[in-house]
């Protein structure tokens, strides 16, 4: 298995909850597989537990990727550590299919020198966007994080507290205003990779915002966003 190569240019590849087109999404594995490949930064998604605790996994519970269905954020972190994840295949059978901390991914991007891109999923306050900060920072890895979300209410307590710190809007939506809200909050933008064209790619590049293009696992497709000029792709298997 192995992923699948694009003439990327000057482009930084990010591989999206990991290498998830060949690993079980949002997982230490799928973490390592990103680290042992060339992709500039390892995306990801963070919530908070009902104890107070910061995992990774991307929905608000564990339908999807377990076969148990509980709410992330109404459960304890040492009950969700109980819970076995499917493989890609669907099914159980690996013991170390587990859902993370955010510490264990802050660390594995540490020890492979990947940047980490780290959604904040759902609404935070501005004290839950310091609880992370403080983790990345006992870490010592701020220096190599880029916060995401679409929750723009997060980026600004993010703003607020990290004035900055590399940090990308994201968005399923191209719009007339998009641009002045990035410049006024001080973003960068990362959108679905089919609302990129010419047009708007220049106005993002001539208002001086870096563009990343979420998720992109079609080659071509790929190829035309490098030669557009953007910034990052990301991607579940594209490197």
């Amino acid at each position: 298995m192995d992923t699948i190569k694009i003439n990327k240019g000057n482009v930084k590849m990010i591989a999206h909850r990991g290498v998830s087109g060949l690993e079980k999404e949002n997982t230490n594995a799928a973490f390592v597989a990103a680290g042992n490949r060339s992709y500039f930064g390892v995306e990801t998604d963070v919530h908070k537990t009902a104890d107070g605790k910061y995992v990774i996994i991307h929905d608000f519970d564990t339908a999807r990727v377990a076969i148990d269905n509980v709410s992330v954020e109404s459960s304890t972190f040492d009950f969700l550590r109980t819970i076995q994840l499917v493989d890609i295949d669907g099914k159980k059978g690996r013991t170390d299919l587990r859902i993370p901390s955010l510490e264990e991914y802050i660390r594995i991007c540490k020890k492979y020198e990947k940047y980490c891109v780290l959604e904040m999923k759902g609404s935070y306050t501005k004290e839950e966007v310091q609880g992370m900060i403080d983790i990345i920072n006992g870490e010592q890895y701020l220096d190599k994080v880029i916060f995401i979300s679409f929750s723009l209410q997060n980026l600004i307590y993010l703003r607020e507290l990290l004035p900055d710190q590399p940090a990308q809007f994201l968005t399923a939506e191209w719009s007339d205003t998009l641009i002045d809200t990035l410049k006024q909050h001080n973003l960068d933008l990362d959108i679905y990779y089919t609302r990129l064209n010419e047009e708007n790619v220049k106005q993002l590049k001539e208002a001086g915002i870096l563009i990343n293009a979420w998720t992109c696992d079609n080659k071509e497709a790929a190829e035309h966003l490098v030669a557009l000029g953007v910034d990052f792709i990301t991607s579940n298997i594209l490197e």
